[in-house]
Parts: C-alpha cells; sequence; structure tokens
C-alpha cells in the first residue's frame, strides 16, 4: 500500500475457537520506525508462546465455518432485537441504520458475532444488570469469539468523556455456537422480565 508506513495486523480471538488467544503484528517500511518498534519490543520481550502459536494452527481450519454460523446468528439476533420495544438501537455492521453500515457494506461480507443493544433510558442500569444476570445461555465476560455466547452491561454515559450518543444504557453481545433459537429465547425471557 503506497504511502502506509506502519502496518498492524491483529488476530482477534476468533481464530483459536475458544476466546483465548490475543495476538497480532506489526510491519512498516520507515527504518526509523522499525528501530524503536525493535527497540521496544526487546525490552518488552513481546512474543508469542508456543502453546498460542499451536492452539491457533490447529484451530485454523474450522474458522470460516465458526465465523459464518455466529455471523449468521448474530445477525437473526440483530434483527430480532431491533423489533423489541425495550430496544431503541441495535448497533451491528451488518443493520442498514447501524453507524458505519455504509462503509461496512463496501468492504466486508461477514460481521461475526458481536452486537451491542441500546435499551431504552427508562431501565435503570441496575434494571439492565438485572437482565443480564438473569440470562441462562449467555456468560457475563469480555473474550469475544469462542463457541459460549457473552453479555456485558455498559453505561453510554460513560462510555466517552466528550458526550456518548447513546441515552440508555447498553448490552454488548458476542454470539457463540448455540443453537439461536434458544439465544433469542433466553433474550426475550429477559426482556419480558424487563416488562
Amino acid at each position: 500500500m503506497q504511502g502506509v508506513d506502519l502496518t498492524i495486523h491483529a488476530l482477534t480471538k476468533y481464530p483459536s475457537g475458544g476466546g483465548d488467544v490475543l495476538m497480532g503484528s506489526i510491519a512498516c517500511r520507515d527504518q526509523a520506525l522499525y528501530e524503536k518498534l525493535a527497540w521496544t519490543h526487546s525490552r518488552l520481550g513481546l512474543g508469542v508462546g508456543a502453546n498460542d502459536a499451536e492452539t491457533l494452527l490447529r484451530a485454523l481450519p474450522s474458522l470460516p465455518l465458526r465465523y459464518h454460523a455466529q455471523d449468521a446468528a448474530a445477525r437473526r439476533i440483530a434483527t430480532w432485537a431491533a423489533q423489541q420495544s425495550q430496544v431503541v438501537r441495535v448497533l451491528h455492521p451488518a443493520m442498514v441504520d447501524s453507524p458505519g453500515h455504509a462503509h461496512w457494506a463496501v468492504h466486508c461480507s461477514a460481521a461475526a458475532g458481536l452486537l451491542t443493544l441500546e435499551f431504552d433510558a427508562r431501565y435503570s442500569a441496575a434494571q439492565i444488570d438485572a437482565f443480564v444476570d438473569g440470562l441462562k445461555l449467555f456468560r457475563i465476560g469480555w473474550s469475544w469469539g469462542g463457541p459460549v455466547s457473552l453479555a456485558v452491561p455498559y453505561n453510554g454515559q460513560t462510555l466517552r468523556k466528550l458526550g456518548s450518543p447513546y441515552q440508555g444504557t447498553l448490552v454488548r453481545l458476542c454470539i457463540g455456537l448455540e443453537a439461536v433459537e434458544d439465544l433469542i429465547a433466553d433474550l426475550a425471557a429477559g426482556m419480558a422480565r424487563l416488562g
């Protein structure tokens, strides 16, 4: 790529299949930048462990199947969630009204399993915490890309220092490999408890 001095290739947690490995690489054409990066690398001792490399290599053949299954399930859940009265917005790049959709549509054909639900501001953060706590199939956690679905609540007002476009509390979902109908039923039960 002309004019690009630094390229960062990050492997997310999807390649490992367990949501438990995160690694990447940095490549550059600028000699001075390379020397700074090499110096930093030597002082910090950053490197990929043999077990992490083995885990990735073992899981890579199933990556397309897992990624596309999670993408299809996330799209179904996003479409379903957008129709729920408790949710005012669904953030998922495949949703036409989601910020960044046009850019995504030009460059991508799949979006994996991450989506965010913005709940109506009438629900308190405590109510949304209870919603997440009450889910049976979703675990609470941050390790995206594994086989198990995860949910994490966020306070939309405290996400950004310069203000937030979100009025209500957010719930980030990472869709795993469970049956999508079961995940929707679990979310529907939680929405019913919210009222």
